[in-house]
């Protein structure tokens, strides 16, 4: 049985809207989601963590340019002003670092 294009497009657009609702899935407070990429804020406290993009991410530790996390169960340092690492089919950037909390940018 054939699908008239009309209906192929319909069916297309609510797959689309289905997989961008699954990835915006875990974001909350502390994530700023788009399509393919968040913003995430975790304050400075020990085991503070956030669940984005389906992986939980977790502080370890922080000094004032490098942050050590826990993404997807694999440890990484991130520093300030370096290019992304990828962890867990995720490419993870450091945005900031202050006394109280540290911004990363997730992204597919």
């Amino acid at each position: 049985m054939l699908i008239s294009k009309p209906r192929r497009r319909i069916a297309t657009a609510l797959a689309t809207a289905a997989l961008g609702l699954t990835l915006l899935t875990g974001c909350g407070d502390d994530v700023d989601c788009g399509l393919d990429q968040c913003t995430v804020t975790i304050q400075r406290e020990t085991n503070a963590s956030v669940q984005v993009l389906g992986v939980e991410a977790k502080f370890v530790s922080a000094d004032e340019n490098t942050v050590t996390m826990d993404i997807a169960g694999e440890q990484i340092q991130l520093t300030k002003g370096q290019q992304a690492v990828d962890v867990g089919g995720l490419q993870v950037t450091l945005s900031s670092v202050t006394s109280d909390a540290i911004q990363l940018e997730i992204g597919r």
